[in-house]
């Protein structure tokens, strides 16, 4: 068990990590575009390419955002992996009953995960991404103000002793409640889209392959690594479009409150203040530029990671069979 925990944290944290560095530039864009709630995707690009060096302006903020999203993955998928494999036993003996009612409608799947209900899945996703959260949460302070351009810091050292000079250790946890708003319903849904588009892209893709229905844990074992790998990406990239869309406003304000905490002291006063003063577009700001990055990272994110926690799986089965 605790060897197979360590394949869920290395796979989480190589795959937030890659996400992170690549998507980096329009995760930077879309800080810019939340902060000035007035200034367009174009005009942010062309201010930011006026830099003495561009591509290191694209990629500012990389450090802090890559700690807080490798990390902050390993942490999640390590959390998500936990609750499943407690909650899976409950799961089988639920749905052991209708099994034999069932069985003639089985299908190869590309998932190497544990199977839950629908509720478990947003339960558990909701759970993992919220613990996640608050344990990464100085990093995300971190990380946004670094893509800000209101703040001139030179290293993440001096950003950590000015947000504690001025702000204590409160400051580190700006926006938590709006970031937990955000990300515990986003991740839980996000959770229950992605299984729900993988059973259905699997149904149709195995089906259209040839490939023989199985049962349990094999039942990725059939299916080839580049369908698996085809069907996981989509399924993420269309589940992470939908949440997205749902939670933006969420993002927003959870933007403001971290970049400026004295102006927007809490989730319904900032939301309030925004839609009195810029009008409900506000809270759309960015919903572009997050909907492209969390749609491409969330479904490299977690195509890697399955087909990683599948080839490890795979090789432990292999050597454990060896030994025997």
């Amino acid at each position: 068990m605790r060897l197979l925990q360590s394949f869920h944290f290395v796979a989480g944290l190589c795959s937030g990590t890659l996400g992170a560095v690549l998507l980096q530039p329009i995760d930077l864009l879309k800080t810019r575009v939340q902060q000035s709630g007035s200034q367009s995707i174009r005009t942010t690009i062309r201010e930011i390419a006026k830099s003495p060096n561009a591509v290191a302006a694209f990629w500012r903020g990389t450090v802090p955002s890559t700690l807080r999203t490798g990390f902050g993955s390993a942490v999640y998928f390590t959390t998500l992996s936990t609750i499943r494999q407690h909650a899976t036993p409950l799961a089988l003996a639920a749905s052991s009953s209708s099994a034999s009612s069932s069985s003639s409608g089985r299908y190869s799947s590309s998932s190497s995960l544990p199977k839950l209900s629908n509720t478990a899945n947003l339960l558990s996703g909701a759970f993992a991404r919220a613990f996640a959260g608050f344990l990464l949460m100085p990093l995300t302070i971190l990380k946004v103000r670094y893509e800000s351009n209101l703040y001139s810091y030179t290293s993440l050292a001096g950003a950590a002793r000015d947000i504690y000079q001025k702000e204590r250790i409160r400051g580190f946890f700006a926006g938590y409640g709006a970031t937990a708003v955000r990300d515990a319903p986003h991740a839980g849904l996000y959770v229950l889209f992605y299984e729900q588009f993988k059973k259905r892209l699997s149904k149709i893709y195995g089906r259209s392959k040839g490939v023989a229905a199985v049962d349990g844990a094999q039942a990725s074992s059939n299916m080839t690594s580049s369908l698996a790998a085809t069907i996981n990406f989509s399924s993420g990239a269309m589940a992470s479009a939908t949440c997205s869309f749902i939670t933006n406003p969420f993002d927003a304000v959870k933007t403001r409150i971290q970049l400026q905490p004295h102006e927007y002291r809490n989730t319904l006063q900032a939301m309030s203040k925004m839609i009195t003063e810029e009008g409900v577009r506000s809270l759309y700001d960015g919903l572009a530029l997050r909907l492209t990055r969390k749609a491409i990272s969330s479904a490299l994110a977690w195509m890697l990671y399955e087909e990683i926690i599948r080839r490890a799986e795979t090789t432990l089965s292999r050597n454990v069979s060896g030994q025997v």
